[in-house]
């Protein structure tokens, strides 16, 4: 085990002498310094596990040797030592940055004084730079970690770019109304998830959707989608800043994808319309979705399609541990999931 170094600082030759005598039996190395600019300037230009201040000194007093040690780049540990009780000359001290305070006292018991402090100022800055050095790892780990999220988020994003690129190419070459309808609600489900992705590797967190920003982009996209001359559609959003993990963002982007597509595609069968897409929070812990337009509405009406788009409604809800109903009172049709964020 290495020698632990102090330097005790004191303008009385004598005391020193003791000191460095007493310490080094204790099993410190120790070097003095006759005064503070002394004191200073070794401790400048060695490094030191602590350095011990005496209070009275001609030149700069132990106050001030105090503030100018603590204003060293990497400043050690100190100890303040004086001859006086003074409660506020301790309290000075301590304020201004000391470790500990220690009363000379005539005979071994200050040196014993001295060893106790100083072993336990020792020890006490020696766990602080541990824990400094721990959370220093741990904040390196967790950017490393986070960049690499951020990677792999990007990666899906383009991946899921391709896979949508390749179901738009596959359903161009499609001459079956069916079939191709069948790929292009595929690939609107595939960039609903992939702009999650987007959204994690494009912002701050990389665990978490700001789903204003989500929805925002998904709704353009489907507007681009389901918005023509001939069949126009107002997609509008209201969305209030709400964020969902990743997994949670997903299943709600295929739930808003889902309803506004069936909207746009049945809720007008004989001209423009609009839908309304609503995202609130209810209370600190949960959020309400809501997707309603002013047309036909469900009624008893056979359910068009594949059904697959419901079904993944269905499933999508059950992930977020929830359901989707339909307010039988709206003149057209909405449907409203509430869940925990």
């Amino acid at each position: 085990m290495s020698l632990r170094r102090v330097l005790y600082i004191d303008d009385d030759a004598g005391i020193r002498r003791l000191v460095s005598r007493a310490l080094e039996r204790r099993g410190y190395a120790v070097t003095t310094a006759d005064g503070g600019e002394a004191g200073i300037a070794a401790a400048a230009s060695e490094r030191f596990d602590l350095v011990a201040v005496d209070h009275y000194m001609p030149g700069i007093d132990g106050l001030e040797t105090l503030a100018r040690l603590r204003a060293l780049p990497d400043a050690p540990a100190i100890v303040y030592v004086t001859g006086s009780e003074e409660s506020r000359v301790a309290i000075a001290a301590l304020r201004a940055g000391a470790a500990d305070y220690v009363v000379k006292t005539p005979g071994e018991d200050f040196f014993d004084l001295l060893d106790a402090s100083f072993a336990q100022v020792i020890e006490r800055r020696a766990l602080e730079q541990q824990t400094l050095r721990a959370e220093e790892d741990l904040r390196a780990s967790n950017a490393r970690l986070e960049a690499l999220l951020a990677e792999v988020n990007h990666r899906v994003a383009n991946s899921l770019q391709l896979v949508s690129a390749m179901v738009r190419l596959q359903s161009s070459a499609l001459t079956d109304p069916a079939a191709r309808a069948a790929l292009e609600d595929t690939q609107r489900r595939i960039t609903a998830i992939a702009q999650v992705h987007r959204r994690l590797y494009t912002g701050d967190a990389v665990e978490s959707v700001d789903m204003h920003e989500y929805l925002t982009a998904l709704i353009d996209e489907l507007t681009a989608t389901w918005s023509t001359p001939a069949t126009p559609r107002a997609l509008k959003l209201a969305a209030e800043p709400v964020r969902l993990p990743t997994d949670r963002a997903v299943s709600l982007g295929v739930i808003v994808t889902e309803l506004v597509s069936n909207a746009c595609k049945y809720a007008y069968p004989h001209g423009p319309g609009e839908v309304r897409v609503a995202l609130t929070r209810d209370g600190d812990t949960r959020f309400r979705l809501s997707v309603e337009d002013d047309g036909v509405g469900i009624g008893d009406a056979v359910p068009k399609g594949t059904g697959v788009g419901t079904k993944l409604i269905r499933a999508m809800a059950q992930s977020l541990d929830t359901i989707v109903e339909y307010d039988s009172t709206h003149r057209g049709t909405r449907a409203i999931l509430a869940g925990a964020l």
